[in-house]
């Protein structure tokens, strides 16, 4: 999945300046009110210094050098409507461990006190390559009475070898993170188990298969394989442009013959490419179609796709053909998954369909659905011609899987929509 950062770069970039004492005074960390609120305080790239990213329970999200901020930063803590907040006192543990012969590092972030029965949670990364280390959503976890366990996927941060997107691999990394974390945390953890968002919605369930976890819950990630994607996201397209069955059948042969050349290693599957771009050749829209790869693949010419394109295209081990249902048949761990109604990066029919067919044949799996929501359960306006400007989280998302980790999850969150019985 493309990465979620640039979505937050693009948001970033209509901060305004601040006053002087928003700007010199602030100071990371996490304040909590006394009934529970929060908000997270981080050092952000995508924030000039001296600004911080701020994220708060509700999902509202933006820096502390925007004018209209709603916090103002005092000595030591957080003032939110005229209230003082105070910061938490998190204890915070670095880590190395090894997985497959790679030294990887991460970090245990523990709420303060002592409590046997807190669950504890692995965060397993998306797409991106930037460290989850010392970002927002570790503390906004940490912050509602959960043990967090964050680490450098491989290639990336402080952790060795080379990055890449291969599941399995992937997977290996986060079982094993899951091992360290109930190792570092003896006695002071119950339940454990797994978060992933976006592309960590394939590595979390199948780590769950590699090594024992009492709970999976996954946010805005696919039941689905990459190249499903890939249609369902030019499908997205062209129904976004309202153009018809005729358009949804034509880029899913293309598609299909763009999957022939990734899974042949780019050395079979021109004869094919070369059908689907002669049938799209006098659709004027066609030159606007991305997908994940297709687009770009059918715009660059066979010479140059037989050099250059697994270099391009296929340099990452992506498991184009990754058969996510088999992975999620193989668990009986109670598992939450949370759509993103509107997703264009991550299309929800196949993988909707998928999930409530696996819970109504048994599998002990929750699934929610939040309305009107993007790419990282992101609220959007929408501009003209069609693009997305993210405005915040969804209220009651961050709740949600909060509640549920802690096995208390009732009641309504925000807009969502819990599209499987209660257990």
């Amino acid at each position: 999945m493309k990465q979620l950062a640039a979505s937050l770069l693009l948001a970033s970039a209509t901060l305004s300046a601040a006053p002087a004492f928003a700007q010199t005074a602030c100071q990371p960390g996490t304040y909590a009110a006394p009934d529970g609120d929060f908000v997270v305080l981080v050092k952000s790239p995508a924030v000039p210094a001296p600004g911080l990213r701020y994220l708060f329970r509700d999902g509202q999200r933006g820096a502390t050098s925007d004018s209209g901020a709603p916090l103002a930063c005092g000595a030591g803590d957080v003032s939110v409507n005229g209230k003082p907040w105070a910061p938490i006192a998190f204890r915070e543990t670095p880590a190395t461990f090894d997985s497959v012969g790679t030294k990887m590092t991460g970090v245990l972030i523990e709420p303060p006190g002592a409590d046997a029965k807190r669950p504890l949670v692995v965060m397993v990364h998306g797409s991106e390559r930037s460290s989850p280390i010392g970002g927002v959503y570790g503390y906004a976890m940490a912050a509602q009475g959960i043990s967090v366990f964050v680490y450098d996927k491989r290639g990336t941060g402080g952790s060795d070898g080379e990055y890449t997107q291969n599941f399995e691999l992937l997977a290996a990394d986060a079982a094993k993170a899951l091992d360290t974390a109930r190792s570092m945390a003896a006695g002071r953890h119950g339940r454990a188990g797994f978060f992933g968002g976006s592309q960590g919605g394939w590595v979390a369930p199948l780590a769950a298969t590699r090594t024992k976890a009492d709970f999976v819950a996954i946010g805005f990630g696919l039941v689905a394989s990459p190249i499903e994607e890939d249609r369902e996201q030019m499908v997205s397209e062209v129904r976004a442009a309202g153009l018809g069955k005729d358009a949804e059948a034509l880029v899913t042969r293309l598609s299909q013959a763009t999957a022939g050349l990734l899974l042949s290693d780019f050395r079979s599957g021109y004869d094919a490419l070369d059908a689907a771009r002669r049938e799209m050749a006098d659709k004027p829209w066609a030159a606007k179609i991305d997908g994940e790869y297709s687009g770009a693949i059918a715009r660059m010419p066979n010479d140059e796709l037989k050099r250059v394109g697994a270099a391009r295209f296929d340099n990452l081990e992506l498991i184009w053909d990754y058969d996510a249902v088999a992975a999620l048949k193989k668990l009986d761990t109670p598992l939450l998954w949370v759509l993103a109604g509107e997703d264009r990066e991550a299309p929800i029919e196949t993988t909707r369909g998928a999930l409530l067919g696996l819970a109504k044949g048994g599998k002990p799996f929750d699934v929610y659905l939040f309305p009107d929501t993007d790419h990282g359960m992101f609220e959007y306006t929408t501009a003209a011609d069609g693009s997305r400007s993210v405005t915040r989280i969804t209220d009651g998302y961050l709740k949600l899987l909060g509640d549920w980790i802690k096995g208390k999850a009732r009641g309504s969150y925000g807009r969502a929509e819990r599209l499987t019985a209660a257990r």
